[in-house]
């Protein structure tokens, strides 16, 4: 059994107040005995003001919340799934990037949200981060202590094919983390990562972004733990930041798999 921690957030426009949240929520995993600490999609800065945003926004090198988290997880030996960052790519183009960190601080893995959230809802809301953000191209797996380790950010929850690979990666865990919108929560959020738990015979650990935000968005929140059965384990409500804790099971994962072997039964279908 590994014991997580999950961080659900009311991120704003300030990153260095973001960063000390997380360093806190870091601290507070360790001292309560998490291996490991996952928090939202854009953790370190959360502004849909893009021009008030470009000043913030940096290189891997240089973003300070990525530097802070990094200290924090080698200071305890605790490592963190990043949710994402906003960071400059060599191109200069924006990537939303989330970082899986080690217990020495090493940057373990990386991966470029692949789906961009653009869309019109019928309450008014319009978004088009491929306005901004660069699509990344590559699926993200490593290795730590809740098992292997693949990794989505928010709107590729909905984009089966994706956890089609991770599961092919024999995942024990999937982060998804998320910024979700609330029209959009309510009515899909916890549909998709049970069934996406369902499908890759995973744990599923979703942190959330919650509440309403300085740059004037709300997000649904109820950040998730869901089993391998598509039991919920641990959802942190729609209200209120907070850290929540949750244990990762092995043993829970091997009996799904015999009781309903879909990973190995699956064959590749031709069109």
């Amino acid at each position: 059994m590994t014991r997580i921690a999950v961080l659900q957030m009311t991120s704003g426009v300030d990153p260095e107040a973001n960063a000390a949240a997380i360093v806190a929520a870091v601290d507070r995993a360790a001292g309560e005995g998490a291996a490991m600490l996952f928090t939202p999609e854009m953790s370190g800065l959360l502004d849909r003001d893009r021009a008030r945003a470009t000043a913030k926004i940096a290189h891997e090198a240089d973003d300070r919340v990525l530097s802070a988290v990094r200290e924090a997880a080698a200071r305890s030996g605790t490592w963190v799934a990043l949710g994402s960052l906003a960071v400059v790519r060599d191109d200069g183009r924006w990537a939303n990037r989330a970082f899986v960190i080690d217990g020495s601080g090493g940057i373990a893995a990386r991966y470029d949200k692949i789906h961009m959230f653009d869309v019109d809802l019928a309450t008014g809301e319009s978004w088009r981060e491929s306005n901004a953000y660069a699509a990344g191209e590559q699926v993200a797996v490593v290795d730590s202590p809740a098992g292997r380790l693949g990794l989505a950010i928010c709107y590729d929850l909905r984009f089966p094919a994706l956890f089609e690979a991770l599961g092919r990666a024999r995942c024990d865990v999937i982060a998804v983390p998320a910024a979700f919108t609330v029209p959009t929560g309510k009515a899909h959020w916890h549909l998709l990562q049970r069934a996406r738990a369902v499908e890759a015979s995973a744990y599923v650990v979703a942190a959330a972004q919650v509440g309403r935000h300085e740059d004037g968005r709300s997000t649904y929140g109820h950040s998730l733990v869901v089993d391998p059965w598509g039991e919920v384990l641990l959802d942190l409500g729609g209200e209120a930041a907070g850290l929540g804790f949750a244990e990762i099971d092995p043993a829970r994962i091997a009996e799904v798999r015999s009781q309903l072997p879909s990973l190995a039964n699956r064959r590749e279908i031709a069109m």
